[in-house]
């Protein structure tokens, strides 16, 4: 089937070009992964890529120092400070002309970029759909976010409206919706997040850490049904484990005069790390069932306390279509995107990649979107919802993605 430039740019962008999401890459000798080493950037002037140069160049020195080391790198990254910061007119032609020629130089790289959020405050942009449905389609690496609540303003409900109409047109204009792999509605994420979509930086020449550490949480829990000892044993294994990644980022850091922003302790699942799998060890059964909240409180409790520089979300991440254990137990019927809200008052991320129906309209996606801002306001946890409406399916029905990251699911019912 042949693709058009923004059907093909989408899905390039959600699949092929993503091989950091893990999911086909061999386990190391470590029973974790560095999922990414982001760096952030400062652009002053976005026609001038110089910084970017130089991130480039650190994050090739930094995979090299951690890899000598026998930690598996999945991916290396770039964030931006949120767009407007240096592109105030970034809907105009210059400056989507500016992004693509970030993007292109950032995918010659083997390199991901992130611009940020591209609406901070509490505002309905009646071009953002559009704009983002185009960025997306002309571009293969480029990830951007719209913030739907912050410490300052609460939730912002106008922006809320936005970014659902901009998953509304990404997803008519990517096939199977893949593009909304690239776009997030954030709720109190900070800056130095090393995770995309949401990660953004204020600060130039720094970096965060990203883990990929289901197995870890898995080998603590195993042999083990009683609750406080499991949690024992996941921070003492947790801690023994990245104590030297944090030590290695600091030495990098000494050496190069970049500044470590801190590890996201969230254990980011991969299509063969799963974190279902990991709760089930210690629940004894399925994903879903009662005791899984409890499990899922227990896990972001241990995240919370381990003594290292923490930074991002730094919580429990369930994300449907990454993860193949979740998204079974999504097929079974044993949970919905409702019990998924509810883990997200203990959890870290709140819905990520999470199938939709394809004639879900932007109003019910918004009243989706603003649950998810307002547990993060009530909590003050950073949360975000990267929704995949998937045009032409139905609830119950089986959705594909031509991605290696992707595993395959069923659309699920909003609530």
């Amino acid at each position: 089937m042949k693709l058009s430039r923004r059907q093909f740019g989408g899905v390039l962008g959600a699949g092929l070009l993503y091989p950091y999401m893990g999911g086909f890459v061999k386990p190391g000798s470590r029973s974790f992964r560095i999922r990414t080493i982001t760096a952030g950037v400062r652009l002053d002037d976005p026609t001038r890529l110089g910084e970017v140069e130089t991130a480039l160049g650190f994050l090739q020195r930094a995979r090299s120092r951690f890899e000598a080391q026998e930690y598996e790198v999945q991916t290396l990254r770039i964030a931006t400070q949120p767009l407007a910061r240096y592109l105030p007119d970034w809907r105009s032609r210059p400056a989507i002309e500016a992004i693509e020629a970030l993007d292109r130089l950032a995918a010659a790289e083997g390199v991901v970029c992130s611009i940020g959020p591209v609406i901070t405050d509490d505002r309905h942009d009646e071009s953002f759909a559009a704009w983002a449905a185009e960025l997306v389609g002309s571009t293969s690496v480029i990830s951007f976010s719209a913030s739907v609540a912050s410490a300052a303003g609460g939730v912002h409900r106008q922006t809320v409206r936005a970014a659902a109409e901009a998953m509304t047109a990404i997803a008519a204009g990517t096939e199977g919706g893949g593009g909304n792999f690239r776009f997030a509605a954030t709720a109190f994420c900070p800056p130095g997040t090393p995770f995309f979509p949401a990660a953004f930086f204020t600060q130039g020449e720094s970096f965060s850490i990203g883990l990929e550490s289901p197995r870890l949480i898995q080998e603590a829990f195993e042999g083990t049904d009683d609750l406080e000892e499991a949690k024992r044993r996941l921070g003492s294994l947790m801690e023994d484990s990245l104590r030297p990644v944090e030590e290695l980022a600091r030495e990098l850091a000494g050496e190069t005069g970049w500044s470590y922003m801190g590890i996201d302790v969230s254990p980011a699942p991969g299509l063969d790390a799963s974190i279902g799998r990991a709760i089930e060890s210690l629940t004894g059964e399925p994903f879903g069932a009662a005791s899984t909240l409890t499990a899922c409180a227990a896990v972001t409790d241990v995240l919370k306390g381990l003594e290292v520089q923490q930074c991002g979300y730094s919580g429990l991440m369930l994300p449907v279509l990454e993860d193949t254990v979740l998204a079974r137990r999504a097929m079974e019927g044993r949970y919905g995107v409702s019990d998924l809200l509810l883990y997200s008052s203990v959890c870290g991320t709140g819905l990520d990649v999470v199938p939709l129906p394809g004639d879900t309209t932007s109003d019910a996606l918004g009243r989706l979107v603003g649950d998810v801002a307002s547990l993060a306001a009530k909590y003050g946890k950073p949360l975000s919802a990267r929704l995949f409406p998937v045009p032409g399916k139905a609830v119950g029905e089986t959705v594909h993605f031509d991605n290696p990251h992707l595993t395959d699911a069923v659309v699920m019912e909003l609530p």
